[in-house]
């Protein structure tokens, strides 16, 4: 039986889903998992450095939360209300992940400052160490593995986790090497002044996934996409033996969504014309290396210019 371009897309995201609906699960599992042992791990230890690394597993458990509901609501099929769904929800997502991320951040710069000025108190530093080690090595495992599947599918949810869970890991090391330093040397200002380093890391990687955000609510088009459509079309329309001009293409956080003007002759009937059209949307479609939405505008080759020209300086739309 032969799997029409449309039906392989379908399958294909369904598949997409699944795969990133398990890795989600996995990873809030995981997050709450890390959470109860670092709150041990400050608990035995009073450690400033150890309660920022806790406040962020904080942080990461409410967003993991809020990105399994968003990834859930991303795959509900459009309504008449909402004609393009709900994929756009991801950078939502990734934006509440990064603002989450910075008030944690603020949350630690203020503990800190606090527990400093109060005069530093730190015991039990091996076990604590310990628990921290083991957090950083299972985390680390875990983002790797969330930055590996968000790519594979073009999820920016899975791949903002992804990014926050690896700076997770980080922030453990730092916290291990702090406290190393302080069991060494004795100095327990080695603690506040990690923390103030795992604050600066946070505040890069909320940044990040902020900036990330805004350009996809914006429809910001990327260069390389944008080249590399245009690169596809090329080749297609060389082969079909047509012309194009008016690409736009905008992403959702899991495909891109793209518009292309088609001309041809007065003389081609408009079935042929249809036909070809098809043809570009599928073969495009099938053609990049993510996951595409491909809608064609037919126009006349012959007067093409003429009527947008006319259309400009009358104020109406192309």
């Amino acid at each position: 039986m032969n799997v029409t371009p449309k039906q392989d897309s379908t399958d294909k995201r369904l598949r997409q889903y699944r795969d990133a609906s398990l890795a989600m699960r996995l990873s809030l599992a995981v997050g709450v998992l890390m959470l109860a042992g670092k709150l041990t791990a400050y608990y035995l230890t009073g450690s400033s450095a150890i309660f920022s690394d806790a406040a962020e597993s904080v942080v990461h458990v409410v967003v993991v939360a809020f990105a399994v509901f968003s990834l859930w609501l991303s795959a509900r099929p459009a309504v008449p209300q909402f004609h393009y769904g709900y994929e756009r929800i991801t950078f939502f997502s990734a934006g509440f992940e990064g603002a989450m991320i910075v008030l944690a951040a603020a949350s630690i710069l203020y503990t800190t400052i606090e527990k400093w000025k109060h005069g530093l108190a730190l015991e039990n530093l091996g076990r604590g160490v310990l628990l921290i080690i083991a957090a950083g090595i299972l985390n680390a495992v875990l983002g790797f593995y969330l930055l590996r599947i968000g790519k594979r599918n073009h999820s920016l949810i899975l791949e903002a986790d992804g990014r926050h869970v690896l700076t997770d890991s980080w922030t453990s090391f730092g916290v291990v090497a702090g406290l190393g330093l302080v069991m060494a040397t004795g100095w327990k200002a080695f603690d506040p002044v990690v923390a103030f380093a795992i604050v600066a890391n946070i505040l890069w990687t909320g940044g990040r996934l902020l900036w990330r955000s805004f350009k996809g609510l914006l429809d910001y088009s990327d260069p390389k996409i944008g080249h590399r459509i245009r690169e596809r079309l090329d080749a297609i329309c060389k082969e079909l033996g047509l012309e194009y001009h008016g690409v736009r293409f905008r992403a959702t956080g899991y495909r891109q969504i793209i518009e292309i003007h088609l001309l041809f002759p007065d003389s081609m009937k408009l079935g042929e014309a249809h036909r070809l059209a098809t043809t570009v949307e599928e073969q495009l479609a099938l053609d990049l290396e993510m996951p595409a939405e491909v809608t064609t505008h037919l126009e006349s080759l012959e007067d093409h210019a003429e009527v947008h020209h006319v259309q400009h300086y009358t104020g109406r739309p192309e």
